[in-house]
């Protein structure tokens, strides 16, 4: 028998209600199934993110490897398909999949060595960029999500979302970041996307200094890419530099890639609006920063 870490079940019970405790619920049985079906061993303790649990195996041969289960939605979906994509190039690499559940089996790497470890946040930021630079150089296959499409519906939801912000200053800055998309949303790219390439997203391994996991794949425009390396381990007098850098690294037109973090600020105040919570001051410092540097 698996043991369900308590801090997932709260996690899915907060953000996937019903769907979330069905998940857990089966957790066991379906851990129990794919250990039989791949021919795993448990090696390790149980890890897990907000979404997914993540157990160490080795397979039949010895091979050390992991198995994450997660629940399957439209982030979820895509990630076997980016990582078959990438095929182990500048990303962990998929070993096997089961396409009706979302479980997969990857290369195990080292959770103890990631990014966050690093304390030179300025060569973490340089790292994710190379990364990033290296992953978005793959077109992205048929049947990711589209930025195109995510655009579109950020712009159509932001009228009532201004509606419902009391403060002006977020008001403001959701108005302006909107029109910065609008500005780009009709090349929105083709790029295979990571999405969420922050410093804990990156884990060392043996056959590559460093390498990502945990893609929330888009086909989209890369400039999309930079909100998670600026947001981490918030510094409001680092956002320009860690933003010049990245561009520069990536290799990006900057008043693109600008709009394009303005568009990811905005989907973030979309999500607070519907949960009805505020605006968060962080994220608003980032795009007053922006907005100066731009000046």
């Amino acid at each position: 028998m698996t043991d369900i870490p308590e801090e997932l079940a709260r996690a899915q019970e907060k953000f996937n209600g019903e769907e979330g405790r069905a998940f857990i619920a089966r957790l066991p049985d379906l851990t129990a199934a794919f250990l039989h079906r791949w021919e795993l061993r448990i090696t390790g303790t149980p890890m897990h993110g907000v979404s997914a649990l993540v157990l160490p195996v080795v397979r039949s041969d010895d091979t050390p490897a992991v198995l994450k289960l997660q629940l399957l939605d439209e982030e979820s979906e895509g990630e076997p398909v980016a990582l078959r994509t990438w095929d182990g190039d500048g990303a962990v690499r998929l070993l096997d999949h089961d396409p009706a559940t979302g479980t997969m089996l990857l290369e195990r790497l080292d959770p103890t060595r990631t990014l966050a470890h690093v304390a030179d946040v300025h060569a973490s930021v340089q790292e994710i960029a190379r990364l990033l630079s290296h992953l978005n150089r793959t077109p992205a296959p048929p049947g990711i999500r589209r930025l195109g499409d995510i655009a579109r519906r950020m712009l159509e939801r932001t009228p009532w979302a201004l509606t419902r912000i009391p403060d002006p200053r977020a008001r403001r800055i959701t108005a302006d970041c909107a029109a910065a998309l609008r500005e780009v949303a009709g090349e929105p790219g083709d790029r295979l996307l990571h999405w969420d390439l922050h410093d804990e997203n990156v884990l060392a391994s043996d056959r590559a200094p460093w390498l990502a996991i945990d893609p929330k794949p888009l086909a989209g425009d890369p400039g999309y890419e930079l909100w998670p390396a600026l947001a981490n381990r918030f510094d409001p007098e680092d956002i320009r530099w860690r933003f010049d850098a990245m561009t520069e690294v990536m290799g990006l037109d900057r008043e693109r890639a600008r709009a394009w973090t303005y568009a990811r600020l905005l989907e973030n105040i979309l999500w607070n609006v519907e949960d009805d919570d505020p605006v968060e001051e962080q994220h608003l410092e980032i795009a007053r920063r922006l907005r100066a540097g731009a000046a």
